[in-house]
């Protein structure tokens, strides 16, 4: 695995996809604060060392809103990936008020036909619960969340207050 190329990768894709605003979202960029976050220095890439749950069950965000773990997806099945994202929130990040969200290339996320995935590498992001629901309920009132599917909302919510209630 690169290391350099795949943090490039990485955020070549927050700057060329999730920053931009998209038509299938309503104009909205599919994470309307990763911008701001990116330009104040509050997201930091990481490469995993061992598995996501090793590494995670620890992580302390520290003075970061965001920290990207990237790791090679032949390294895990998107169902393996996901089954350690899950077990590591239920065990160690959720009591801790922080939350891991998981993305691999195998995984399809689809909303209004847009892929939301990276595509080339699994990533675990890892944020602040209480900071991912307040800005969740501001997007929702302003209509964010208008059209998108049950089912991928269900899973994105899981762990956290829904906003749209």
């Amino acid at each position: 695995m690169d290391l350099v190329q795949a943090k490039q990768d990485v955020i070549n894709w927050i700057t060329g996809f999730v920053e931009q605003p998209h038509p299938a979202l309503n104009g909205w960029p599919p994470c309307p604060h990763a911008r701001r976050a990116r330009q104040e220095g509050q997201l930091d890439l990481r490469v995993g060392v061992a598995d996501p749950y090793t590494d995670l069950m620890n992580i302390e965000l520290g003075r970061f809103e965001v920290i990207v773990m990237i790791y090679d997806p032949r390294e895990f099945t998107a169902a393996e990936f996901t089954q350690q994202i899950q077990a590591v929130n239920t065990a160690f990040l959720v009591p801790r008020g922080l939350l891991a969200l998981a993305d691999h290339p195998d995984a399809p996320e689809i909303v209004n036909g847009v892929s939301m995935n990276q595509g080339q590498w699994a990533i675990a992001f890892v944020q602040r619960l209480g900071q991912l629901d307040a800005v969740a309920k501001t997007l929702a009132q302003r209509g964010y969340y208008h059209g998108w599917p049950e089912s991928y909302l269900k899973e994105l919510f899981e762990h956290r207050q829904d906003p749209r209630s």
